[in-house]
């Protein structure tokens, strides 16, 4: 284990053999971190905190924080992460209340760039890029390999489903189905598929075109969503994609982030 002489680590954290600690770092009694992961400088894990192996965090980037919550008491809530994160500078993550469950949980593999706020009770799955100061309120849920603009912000209890981008700069504030892409300033819209991340995630033309009919079916053709769904849950019951979208649908409670037409954005 590499621990600079400044950084003050509590004699009860649980640490792997080969962490490595850089100056001015400090780490709190209930914090564990896994092996191979890399605090570079002036780096706060606090709380109780777990974190797995090989995450890189960097200069001045806050782990296990309390909450920025009214209702918070002191309670032992959690931050708990996954293996192979990089934590760019200036990153806070904050642990859960007890109203939310108990725990702010991040998977593997994320990149999350400087400025990242994630708050208490967020979920966040695998392989998410989430850019420079973009901002998560409470509560909220991203699926994996989502793509987050910077400087967008997140209403709190919205989810972000998997493979889908929101572009910078943006204000979002219901939720985005799995495959799509949002953008547009002050309150983000839909402009259908992400077709360039698909393919970029090895999707085939075949299943992109079966989500983009699905696409038009739910969003272009007049009906509410809720009965476009029901209609594509029929079209579509053999299609594991639209079958997650539909899913996705069906599971919303701040309602789905509006479409724009065919001719403001739809990429082919």
């Amino acid at each position: 284990m590499q621990i600079h002489a400044s950084a003050v680590i509590h004699p009860k954290a649980t640490l792997a053999d080969d962490v490595v600690v850089g100056p001015f770092c400090v780490v709190g009694e209930h914090v564990t971190i896994g092996p191979g992961t890399r605090l570079v400088s002036h780096v706060a894990v606090d709380g109780w905190t777990e974190i797995g192996a090989r995450c890189e965090l960097y200069p001045f980037v806050s782990i296990g924080a309390t909450p920025q919550h009214l209702n918070y008491k002191g309670e032992p809530t959690k931050v708990v992460i996954g293996d192979d994160n990089i934590f760019r500078e200036y990153v806070t993550v904050n642990r859960a209340t007890v109203q939310g469950g108990g725990t702010t949980r991040i998977g593997s593999k994320n990149f999350l760039m400087a400025y990242v706020h994630v708050a208490h009770d967020c979920y966040l799955g695998s392989h998410i890029v989430m850019a420079n100061a973009s901002s998560l309120a409470g509560h909220i849920t991203i699926g994996d390999h989502a793509i987050i603009g910077g400087l967008t912000g997140i209403h709190q209890h919205v989810r972000i489903g998997p493979y889908s981008m929101v572009g910078g700069c943006c204000a979002l504030g219901q939720d985005l189905p799995p495959f799509m892409r949002a953008a547009g300033g002050y309150r983000a819209r839909m402009y259908g598929l992400n077709s360039v991340g698909l393919r970029r995630q090895g999707f085939s033309n075949d299943r992109i075109l079966v989500l983009k009919r699905a696409y038009d079916m739910i969003f272009r053709s007049g009906h509410r969503t809720a009965e476009a769904a029901k209609l594509a849950k029929l079209e579509f019951a053999d299609q594991p994609d639209v079958m997650t979208v539909v899913a996705f649908l069906e599971g919303t409670k701040r309602g789905i982030c509006r479409s724009v037409g065919k001719d403001k954005g739809d990429e082919e």
